[in-house]
Formats: structure tokens, C-alpha cells, sequence
């Protein structure tokens, strides 16, 4: 049990049933009555996020999420196959709870399994990944005063926005929390 008054910036606690990460938190002593905590919270499995206000003295209950390594095998229908590195044991994770997180990721390549009680609600992908060009018109020269971007398709099928000097057959480096081009490899 964590008290109020101890909370701190990505702490996991269990509140109404739900576990929630503090983003952000504030105590406040107003010049009239109690103390109080408040609090943004996000639910780590919805990703929804909520205002609370707390006594100090109320208690929540830490909640453990677990981190876990594991190599993206392959797809399998609607189902996306990982390994254990460590003990070769696989699991397969349905596609609504992988989502678009792995958008840019090969297969063979590491990803982070985060889970709570042995339900895994979120993947986490490598932060940036190197990926070849596979479609990409090229770049037309003209009359651009800022910076001008183009689409194109990686092998993981998924479009990101380069700038013109990009060719087909480049290997990019990207970065998959935002999805954006970071530089040529």
C-alpha cells in the first residue's frame, strides 16, 4: 500500500479497480481546511486519463506491472507469435491488444511485453528501428521554401513521410513512438 501523500511522477497504482500510472501529481495546502493530493491519472490499459484528488492519508495499492523481453516471431491470422528468450516459451497475443505498435516491426526483432497478473495489456516497441524503402516516388525538385516531404513504404508496409532526397532502396532510421523519419543509415 502506497499513501497519497507518497505518490510520485510513473508510479502504478490499483484504484477502482483499474490501474492507473500518475503522470502528474500536486500537493496543495489551501490556507482553509485539509491538504490534498491531486492527481492526472492514466489507465494503462485504456490509455484514458482522469483528474483525482486524494487526503494524504489515503492508501492505494501499488500495483506491480511486469517487463518482459521477448522476440516478435511472426502473424498468424489474428494472432502475433512472441518467444521468450530465455526459456523458448511462446505466447501469442490477439490483434487488439497488439495494435498499431508493431507497425514497424520485423520479425525476429525484440519488443518489451508489459503485463500485470499474467494479462498482457500493452507492447512496447525498440524506440527507434532501421528499416529499408521498398515504394517511393522520386523526389521532385521545385519551388518548395520549407522543407518538403514525399510518402513512402518501408518493408513493414507502413507509410512514413521522408524528405524528397530519399530513394527506393534506402535504409531509414525511425523513430516508432511518433512514427517520424529520423535520418539515412
Amino acid at each position: 500500500m502506497v499513501s497519497a501523500g507518497d505518490f510520485k511522477n510513473g508510479l502504478t497504482i490499483e484504484f477502482e479497480g483499474n490501474i492507473y500510472q500518475i503522470i502528474d501529481f500536486q500537493h496543495v495546502k489551501p490556507g482553509k481546511g485539509a491538504a490534498f493530493v491531486r492527481t492526472k491519472l492514466r489507465n494503462i490499459k485504456s490509455g484514458g486519463v482522469i483528474e483525482k484528488t486524494f487526503r494524504p492519508s489515503e492508501k492505494c495499492p501499488k500495483a506491480h506491472i511486469d517487463r518482459k523481453e521477448m522476440q516478435y516471431l511472426y502473424k498468424d491470422g489474428d494472432l502475433y507469435n512472441f518467444m521468450d528468450m530465455e526459456t523458448y516459451d511462446q505466447i501469442a497475443i490477439d490483434a487488439e491488444t497488439v495494435g498499431e505498435t508493431l507497425k514497424f516491426v520485423k520479425e525476429n526483432e525484440n519488443v518489451t511485453i508489459v503485463s500485470h497478473q499474467g494479462n498482457v495489456f500493452a507492447i512496447e516497441p525498440p524506440i527507434s528501428v532501421e528499416l529499408v524503402v521498398t515504394e517511393c516516388e522520386p523526389g521532385e525538385k521545385g519551388n518548395t521554401a520549407q522543407g518538403a516531404t514525399k510518402p513512402c513504404v518501408v518493408e513493414t508496409g507502413a507509410t512514413v513521410y521522408v524528405p524528397l532526397f530519399v530513394n527506393q532502396g534506402d535504409v531509414l532510421k525511425i523513430d516508432t513512438r511518433t512514427g517520424e523519419y529520423s535520418s539515412r543509415v
